[in-house]
């Protein structure tokens, strides 16, 4: 029976696709069936289950749980919660196993899955060991059926966030859910630390009828420029669909890209962590890197992914990482897994020590970068090409290669980046300058590297 299931489904970090085209009551039902099958094997009795605002979610979500009941496993279910608040109540609860049902920044015909069992996230050989799990799944003969407890855990999470994240003052911001779950505990949280909140489509509606819950597109951070220009708020916080990332805007209306984030971040952990090594992925500006070494840290690049960020936090135990993304990792003072509210709250810490917020963001070191540009192909062409690049491709200026995810070529001026999604069929490029003519002279050597394999295909820059 594995030929019906959906194997594009089946992705690198999560399971996610289109419903009910591809996502079902069923197909909930039978990953419930192997999730308890999986939780069984490894002496786990009880799972957390929360789900996001898309309009099919509350049925995914009873559909998982009957099958995780009918294998034996019994669930907490945590009802309308941000996934970072699962994740939470996994850690807190003690298994560490948990679901939450979320199309994350998808657009509202999709949803799907994040995992986690014993304390890790399922990523990789996981995920496919599941599908082959789902193919001839059945309920477990003689197996006493599970049951489930409802319970709401925001007023203990915000809790726990406010009493050890202190602001030095009180502060006015903004915040934008996009109308994603984040605004379930958004508000109530920011307020909890002191702060007078502006909220900007903080109703949780699945339809997202105001714009896509994405902060990494600066055009969903326009209507938040718009209110920092109008009103006397000092910073914007923006989340995507789920809440597990952080999007920022200064009062003037700089975006502040996540790997810029990343370089407060590393300087405040490092002033209490001193030598720690702080991880990033390959998509962010070498600034971070060098930043950290000012700091005192030790840089480790490492592949992108929030599932692989967060594994690798797990084994050597640093205490901070991050990707451009968005997704932001603290295990200094938390519990490691990411959390847009929660690092938004750390980031507030320690603007509030200053009273020119702007100054602070906008003094961050930056380079002349491009957003995420995408070369679309075919299903299953990505990752084969980028090979081919890592090996053929020829960067005769480049001082570095990084080849630990697709191709990073490095620069004394810049970089560029060549990486297969682990979700579309794209390659995601990215490139970075000190000036101008840096940055052109990079795109220069990709264009030429790329057409030199792919002649005549049409680039995104």
């Amino acid at each position: 029976m594995t030929d019906s299931l959906p194997a594009a489904v089946f992705k690198a970090y999560d399971i996610r696709g289109t419903v009910p085209g591809q996502l079902n009551a069923a197909f909930a039902r039978r990953l419930g069936l192997a999730l308890a099958a999986m939780a069984r094997h490894e002496g786990i009795r009880t799972l957390v289950v929360g789900h996001d605002g898309r309009l099919s979610s509350p049925a995914l979500s009873d559909a998982l749980q009957d099958g995780l009941h009918a294998g034996g496993i019994d669930t907490t279910d945590l009802g309308l919660v941000h996934t970072p608040l699962v994740y939470f109540a996994a850690h807190v609860g003690g298994s560490g196993s948990g679901v939450a049902i979320t199309g994350s920044h998808n657009p509202p015909d999709y949803n799907g899955f994040k995992l986690m069992m014993g304390g890790r996230t399922l990523h990789g050989d996981d995920i496919q060991a599941l599908r082959a799990a789902m193919a001839n799944i059945a309920a477990p003969q003689g197996t006493e059926p599970g049951s489930r407890t409802a319970q709401d855990l925001v007023d203990t999470y915000v809790r726990t966030i406010a009493d050890h994240v202190r602001l030095a003052r009180p502060m006015r911001i903004a915040i934008d859910c996009g109308n994603g779950v984040g605004a379930v505990a958004a508000g109530r949280l920011f307020r909890a630390l002191g702060c007078q909140v502006d909220e900007l489509f903080c109703t949780v509606d699945g339809r997202f009828p105001n714009h896509h819950p994405d902060p990494a597109e600066p055009q969903n951070l326009q209507d938040l420029i718009g209110h920092l220009r109008d009103s006397d708020c000092e910073v914007g916080l923006a989340f995507d669909g789920d809440a597990d990332r952080l999007g920022v805007v200064s009062k003037s209306g700089q975006i502040i890209w996540p790997d810029r984030q990343m370089i407060l971040f590393a300087r405040d952990v490092l002033s209490r962590e001193p030598g720690a090594s702080i991880i990033y992925d390959v998509k962010c500006s070498r600034h971070l890197g060098q930043a950290i070494r000012d700091a005192g840290g030790v840089p480790e690049m490492w592949q992108t992914g929030h599932s692989l960020i967060k594994a690798r936090l797990a084994e050597t135990g640093a205490p901070l990482a991050g990707e451009m993304s968005g997704h932001l990792f603290f295990k200094e003072r938390w519990y490691g897994f990411d959390d847009g509210l929660y690092a938004g709250a750390r980031l507030l810490e320690i603007l509030s020590r200053s009273t020119n917020p702007g100054r602070v963001l906008e003094a961050l070191p930056q380079g002349i970068s491009t957003p995420e540009l995408k070369l679309a192909m075919r299903e299953g062409e990505p990752h084969p090409f980028v090979r081919q690049l890592q090996s053929q491709g020829q960067f005769p200026t480049a001082i570095r290669r990084v080849t630990i995810d697709g191709i990073r070529a490095e620069y004394a001026d810049g970089f560029g980046l060549a990486r297969a999604s682990n979700t579309t069929p794209v390659v995601v490029l990215r490139f970075e300058g000190d000036t101008p003519e840096a940055l052109a002279r990079i795109q220069g050597e990709f264009r030429a590297a790329i057409l030199a394999l792919l002649p005549g295909c049409a680039l995104p820059f």
